[in-house]
């Protein structure tokens, strides 16, 4: 290709919106457009670059057995009713109307319809296992597009789904498809650890995610990690053990004190000479329209998601200050935000009147003589204790206990019980086990060998294709441009002539250019009328894993030859630069 015919504009400034890395220099370099929010042209040089890294899934995915398919990008609400999920996916789900008023979605991923498809073609236990994959786009509305690709509305997404007969049949896709997805990255140039996830909207028991560690903004999740055993886990996942700390408040009786102007932890601390570990803490959140109250020890912190699965919900966020004292004026309290408590007022509990779900975290079983609030505002309860009269109050037994804390570095992990790190990571690819959550509500069954009905046992495999690619570029980049990996970059090599006036230098360049097209190697040569220094930062901002320049190094018989991911400079016989090039693409 010649680079005059490309196409490509390059920007001498990165764009204004851009938050991330990879968001820029995607830009800048001219790989995408944005057409609106959240929603990209994926230009001549980005389209090369997904075409390989799909090409790369599809030989992954094929050795491992699996068969590719295409769906449609459009999905009927029906089949959504039939697995239960137009209710409850939430507004991410862009949905639409057809001429003849048929409610209809676009697809923000294909279970429904990958499990109606094997309900049409699965019928025995003679055609199990197997395994279904499609690359294809996706659309998911997200309230706050950001982030370039790596978080858009519309994505490509690969999405593999396999069928079973058994939990065993289960577990070895899954073990399957974690060392496919191990293959694909590493070949994407991609370092990636593997760490237990939460399943969110698309269900299943268990799942693990994909994660390009990274140190940039971009990084979306917390990944907990022990260096010294395999443990790692995403923050909505992650469980530890936490170090000794002190649990009891050391109060002789239980008392209730004036507290003035103690509306947070540390004030409350202050005040009463304490230790944050010693307190109740109540917090207020709204979970599918209802109220919630979350108990944990106050100096730790509630991990929403982990909240919102003990609760059984789809969507949680924190109450309002307006919410919190409407729910105290509702259950017959006068208190303040910063004062509420799990009390039963006067004897009864008006909170199970108002459908308060109480959640508490394992933390609080181990408080003795702790600090709680009332719902009264500038007082507490000091020295109290569950299951024992507190001052004439009494304390509201939780409906359900569950790990709903967020955890820190440096508390232990699960396993070996050595220290926690974490680090930032971008997600790329996640596997579930989906159990029956599908086949069961859809009537998707097969014929077992004594000729009973069975539902299939699911699991699910997703790789993030344009994701991938913007996460290549955090990974790999500089001050300069993209550092493309090898088995991704949209061409492999460029030859810059320094000089297109000189005929030496442009019939060396030409020669090379020709001798490399013959070979099978994606080269571009800059036959630009541009300065030398215009063509390089090009060359640097593009990424091309291998600049050949044909400049003044030709005097002597050499040409000057950088490897973009080292900077590595050689100066190489011109006889030697083809095998050099060669020799290079091969590693």
């Amino acid at each position: 290709m010649k680079m005059s015919k490309l196409f490509v504009q390059t920007l001498r400034e990165f764009p204004s919106d851009a938050e991330v890395i990879s968001h820029k220099l995607l830009v800048r370099a001219g790989f995408i457009r944005k057409l609106t929010s959240g929603v990209y042209n994926y230009l001549p040089l980005m389209k090369r670059v997904l075409s390989k890294v799909e090409n790369i899934v599809r030989d992954e995915m094929d050795k491992a057995g699996a068969q590719e398919l295409l769906m449609p990008f459009v999905q009927p609400k029906e089949l959504w009713e039939e697995s239960g999920r137009w209710e409850v996916y939430g507004k991410e789900l862009m949905r639409l109307k057809d001429r003849h008023d048929r409610e209809m979605c676009l697809g923000p991923t294909h279970e429904e319809v990958i499990t109606f498809v094997a309900r049409e073609g699965l019928k025995s236990y003679k055609q199990l296992p197997v395994n279904l994959y499609q690359i294809q786009s996706k659309f998911r509305d997200e309230v706050r597009p950001r982030f370039g690709l790596l978080r858009g509305r519309e994505f490509i997404m690969k999405d593999a789904y396999s069928f079973g007969t058994s939990e065993a049949e289960l577990d070895a896709e899954y073990e399957n498809m974690a060392q496919a997805y191990k293959n694909i990255f590493s070949r994407c140039g991609l370092d990636t650890k593997m760490v237990q996830s939460d399943s969110g909207a698309i269900g299943g028991s268990v799942s693990h995610e994909f994660m390009v560690i990274t140190d940039t903004d971009a990084g979306e999740n917390d990944v907990f990690y022990c260096k010294t055993c395999d443990y790692s886990a995403n923050s909505n996942h992650a469980v530890s053990i936490l170090p000794e700390a002190n649990t009891n408040g050391n109060f002789s009786k239980p008392e209730v004190l004036d507290t003035p102007n103690t509306k947070s932890i540390e004030e409350l601390c202050d005040f009463l000479k304490i230790e944050p570990s010693v307190i109740l803490k109540t917090l207020v959140y709204i979970a599918d329209k209802k109220p919630v109250l979350a108990l944990i020890r106050a100096d730790k912190q509630v991990e929403e998601t982990k909240l919102m699965n003990a609760v059984g919900a789809n969507d949680i966020r924190i109450a309002s200050s307006a919410e919190i004292e409407e729910l105290m004026i509702n259950c017959g309290f006068n208190a303040k935000p910063g004062f509420i408590g799990p009390v039963l007022n006067n004897g009864e509990n008006t909170f199970k009147k108002q459908e308060v779900t109480v959640i508490a975290d394992e933390t609080i079983k181990t408080l003795t003589n702790f600090v709680v609030g009332i719902n009264q505002t500038d007082k507490h309860l000091v020295g109290a204790n569950y299951n024992q009269d507190n001052a004439g109050l009494t304390l509201i037994e939780p409906d359900k206990y569950a790990d709903i804390r967020l955890v820190e570095a440096g508390e232990l992990c699960p396993v070996c019980k050595k220290p926690l790190f974490v680090t930032r990571g971008i997600e790329v690819g996640n596997i579930f086990k989906l159990g029956t959550k599908y086949s069961k509500p859809m009537n998707a069954v097969y014929t077992d060998i004594d000729g009973k009905t069975k539902p299939y046992i699911m699991g699910c495999y997703g790789i993030g294709i344009s994701r991938t690619a913007a996460a290549a570029v955090e990974a790999h980049h500089d001050d300069f441009g993209i550092k493309w990996p090898v088995a991704i970059a949209p061409y492999h090599v460029i030859i810059v002539p320094a000089d297109l006036k000189n005929e030496e230098i442009k019939s060396t360049a030409e020669n090379l250019y020709n001798k490399l097209l013959e070979a099978g190697v994606e080269v571009v040569i800059d036959d630009r009328d541009e300065r030398p220094g215009v063509k390089f930062k090009d060359a640097d901002l593009i990424g091309f894993p291998l600049r050949v320049t044909v400049g003044k190094s030709l005097a002597e018989g050499n040409l000057e030859i950088k490897i973009r991911s080292t900077g590595e400079v050689s100066m190489v016989p011109v006889n030697e630069s083809f095998d050099f090039v060669m020799n290079f693409l091969k590693k």
